[in-house]
């Protein structure tokens, strides 16, 4: 791509940590005539992606599908279960959590807000510490972002639900899973979260403007009691129409049938399978980075993210200033920075469709921009992720020979 092209030249490389990219077979899907959301082909459509989308999850209660994006479902998860003047548990893991935290404020709730340098994760000690102190159990939920899209730092969703337990604690358990659905491993039931908020443009390869909440039965009891005013969130509205395979209003037609394409590929691939994959394209990317001589915006391993990895610029070095020459030089696209770290870093993202070679030439590209940018650093760093994965795909195959 050169400054003087009236076109980019072959596909863009988009590494942001979503919207992923769109699979052919989930846009050929979508490529379809309208149908009549009050007729039978419609019903057996609906009924398809309701149940099928439970296995995404990995739950058999309701799950239901809003025509919004993922902030639509922050909202619907707090004013279907919580009352004016609330409090909740959050934790300042970065940029998205805190600006659930800031609409919870708006709905009326009272955040407390455990703060972090935005570098990991949410700690399962300091969610059991605080618990421990609410006597009066004045705190109704516990609400965390499985992986926090800002820094790619990943919670341990399984540690945190035992430290409220080990606190003998009441709070509900929400978490977010926008930018790990499928693409990480999640259960829902066995993890015993009573609300999973979920986006459909990263993990589930699909557009923006579909979003989730999977539920627990302790959720649905606390719906019966709360006040927090709601008509187009409301889940009984949704649940009720969903029993026969319709919604209580015009959904996003196209977009289910995008998700019963996406519900298909992922089983094809095994979900198992597909975290493998992701594991793997976050280790590389790491590897490269560690080569090129960066630093990593996740400080501790154990928070790792398998979707997306923040590289920190050294200091004098623009974030967004490289992002823009690299756009601009090399066809590809990585998301920006916020808060504290703005201008600071940039994320890469390989989430969702992207297999090897996609990560290769995004990796490629990004040591050709680093140089291209006069940002100091070390060469080798995709022939250190080549060669990681090389050695994967080896034992691999040696495991499936034996």
């Amino acid at each position: 791509m050169t400054k003087n092209s009236s076109r980019p030249i072959g596909r863009h490389f988009l590494h942001i940590p979503g919207p992923s990219p769109l699979p052919d077979r989930i846009l050929r899907a979508m490529d379809t005539p309208i149908i009549d959301h009050r007729g039978p082909e419609f019903q057996a459509l609906a009924k398809r992606v309701l149940e099928g989308v439970k296995t995404i999850f990995k739950t058999t209660k309701p799950v239901i599908i809003y025509t919004a994006t993922g902030t639509g479902a922050w909202e619907a998860a707090l004013v279907n279960t919580l009352n004016p003047g609330d409090r909740l548990l959050m934790v300042e893991t970065g940029q998205f959590a805190s600006l659930w935290k800031t609409m919870a404020g708006k709905l009326g709730l009272k955040p407390e807000f455990i703060p972090t340098d935005w570098r990991i994760g949410a700690d399962p000690n300091v969610i059991e510490d605080t618990l421990r102190k609410d006597k009066a159990h004045e705190i109704k939920a516990v609400c965390i972002l499985h992986n926090e899209t800002s820094t790619g730092c990943l919670s341990p969703i399984a540690e945190l639900r035992k430290a409220i337990d080990d606190a003998g604690h009441p709070a509900l358990f929400m978490v977010d899973t926008i930018s790990s659905l499928a693409s990480t491993d999640y259960r829902h039931d066995e993890w015993g979260v009573d609300v999973t908020i979920g986006g459909a443009q990263k993990g589930l390869m699909l557009p923006p403007g579909m979003s989730f909440n999977a539920l627990s039965d302790k959720a649905l009891a606390a719906a019966k009691s709360s006040t927090l005013p709601k008509s187009f969130w409301s889940w009984d509205d949704m649940m009720n129409m969903n029993k026969i395979g319709f919604f209580p209003y015009t959904p996003a037609t196209q977009m289910l049938h995008g998700l019963a394409a996406s519900i298909e590929m992922l089983h094809e691939e095994g979900l198992d399978n597909v975290f493998a994959r992701h594991d793997r394209l976050a280790e590389a990317t790491r590897r490269a980075v560690r080569a090129w001589g960066l630093e990593i915006m996740c400080r501790d391993p154990k928070y790792y993210s398998p979707t997306i990895t923040a590289l920190l610029t050294p200091p004098g070095h623009d974030a967004d200033a490289f992002r823009n020459l690299a756009l601009e030089h090399f066809n590809i696209s990585y998301g920006m920075s916020f808060g504290k770290y703005a201008g600071k870093m940039f994320r890469i993202g390989h989430l969702g469709d992207t297999n090897d070679l996609m990560l290769m030439g995004a990796l490629a590209g990004t040591e050709m921009a680093l140089a291209l940018a006069g940002i100091p650093h070390k060469k080798g760093g995709a022939q250190a992720a080549m060669d990681y994965l090389v050695s994967a795909h080896g034992s691999s195959a040696q495991a499936a020979a034996e």
